[in-house]
């Protein structure tokens, strides 16, 4: 099969990507999602701006299943997601980034698989190694060949949002093992294994979270740290397609799912 990789960029992210189409609207069973076609080290790309084109939609209103439906309807293989997130290490500053290699899930009432049952039966997908092996080292590599600051192995939190954490919640995130906290990465990550893709996200560490820097944490200063970012965020994201090997991975095994046991 031949590798067709999708860009999806968050809260102040909207241009990792170069020569950037107009959306173009594909239609999926949950609904709409708009893809553009776009270049990034001169490779074709898509490009999803994971709260709509015009940033009017909050974590918890995103069409998760649209998107990556629509992205496989598309013949996409690889995904390489952006996203905005606080820090809750010492060791992983503003201004920096995260791999991301494992997630802890605090979302609430999002549609978060497409296994409902029914015709399909009950389906359990593996989410052992939550983002493709094979992308996280190649994102390594690409970040030392650039000079990007990245916390290779951080455990990424999703909160429900949309409103920011308190200072008791990101100290339970702390004590649960978490690093960095943000609103949109589940399910994006695991719709995207169910979907048989390869995943793999980076975080733009924007701001010290609730309770841990002295600054209130606000929108707007999230949007500016994000968007002072993108251009290294787009250099490493070009240099990962551009070095990109097609390795056998066990990501697009996982389509088929695991049957209910019992």
């Amino acid at each position: 099969m031949e590798t067709r990789f999708a860009i999806i960029g968050g809260t102040g992210l909207s241009d990792l990507a170069e020569e950037v189409e107009p959306p173009r609207i594909i239609a999926t069973p949950y609904g709409d999602a708009g893809v553009a076609a776009a270049k990034i080290a001169d490779r074709s790309v898509f490009f999803l701006a994971r709260h709509g084109p015009a940033h009017s939609l909050p974590p918890h209103r995103i069409n998760y299943r649209a998107n990556i439906a629509a992205l496989r309807q598309l013949g996409v293989t690889k995904i390489l997601a952006s996203a905005s997130v606080g820090s809750l290490s010492p060791t992983i500053e503003p201004g920096t980034f995260a791999l991301l290699a494992q997630f802890l899930d605090f979302t609430k009432g999002r549609a978060s698989t497409f296994h409902d049952g029914g015709e399909g039966g009950v389906v359990h997908t593996d989410m052992t190694s939550p983002y493709c092996p094979q992308l996280r080292e190649e994102l390594s590599a690409a970040a030392d060949r650039v000079g990007l600051p990245v916390a290779r192995n951080a455990v990424y939190v999703c909160a429900e949002g949309p409103r920011f954490e308190t200072a008791a919640e990101i100290a339970m995130y702390r004590q649960l093992g978490g690093d960095v906290v943000g609103m949109t990465g589940v399910p994006e990550a695991v719709l995207a294994r169910e979907a048989g893709l390869c995943y793999a996200a980076v975080a733009v560490v924007a701001n010290w979270a609730a309770g841990i820097g002295p600054e209130r944490v606000s929108h707007a200063q999230v949007t500016r740290a994000t968007e002072a970012q993108a251009g290294a965020l787009r250099a490493l994201f070009g240099t990962t397609i551009e070095g990109h090997q097609d390795v056998p991975c066990d990501c697009c095994a996982a389509d088929a799912g695991q049957s209910a046991e019992g």
